[in-house]
């Protein structure tokens, strides 16, 4: 397996002309139907969940991401993310474990918080300072220590892979490829850079609750440092 540097002297180097024309050849157009914001099968009605509902729906977002929400809505820290739930437990003493990232916050159905839909048309109240999973959902890229969003892929063309989404195979333009392509390498970047800061900056802890180890350190669940 190749190092995690390694893969991110390959991110560094991925072309982002390339990187479009595979978007091209895939197609895409955003139908705005809201899927990759839901829970699989959420409230529908806007009612409460219950225990046996699916996990909620996740977005990885980094640690500047999360500031940069705050900062453009003047949010607290769990208004806008969460400690990602793999590697935390449920006791009769609250949530435990530990976890080594942080998604965006959902609602009570389990929606991403920023999330809204009028007349099922859906919308993001936060579209221009959205993370970089959300600007560049259906798409990936093939490479060591990069997320997948959503599932596998159900398409690929060279390095890019495409994630179950309905606006796929729709007309895109040159511009619009070109700037999803963009953001694609800079987060496939992100991820690595991400991933080698939690290994480098990774303590063991033993401390009752929640621990989010993340490239700045271990974390509470409300961002604050241990």
């Amino acid at each position: 397996m190749d190092s995690l540097e390694t893969e991110l002297d390959r991110a560094r180097e991925l072309d982002v002309g390339e990187l479009a024309d595979a978007i091209e050849a895939i197609g895409f157009e955003c139908t705005r139907c809201g899927a990759c914001c839901k829970s699989e099968d959420g409230c529908g009605d806007g009612s409460s969940t219950d225990e046996s509902d699916p996990e909620p729906h996740t977005a990885t977002v980094f640690p500047d991401e999360i500031r940069r929400l705050q900062e453009a809505g003047d949010y607290d820290f769990r208004d806008v993310a969460r400690p990602m739930p793999y590697g935390i437990e449920a006791t009769p003493d609250g949530p435990q474990g530990e976890t080594f990232e942080w998604a965006l916050q959902t609602d009570a159905c389990g929606d991403c918080t920023f999330y809204e839909e009028t007349d099922g048309t859906g919308a993001c109240t936060v579209h221009e300072d959205r993370p970089l999973i959300c600007e560049t959902y259906p798409f990936s890229v093939a490479l060591g220590g990069t997320s997948q969003p959503m599932g596998e892929a159900v398409d690929t063309e060279g390095m890019v892979r495409a994630h179950e989404c309905e606006g796929l195979g729709r007309d895109i333009s040159r511009d619009d490829a070109e700037d999803l392509a963009a953001a694609l390498k800079e987060r496939a970047v992100r991820e690595l850079q991400e991933a080698i800061g939690v290994r480098e900056n990774y303590e063991p802890t033993d401390v009752e609750g929640v621990v989010v180890h993340d490239s700045e350190g271990q974390k509470r669940p409300d961002g604050t440092e241990l």
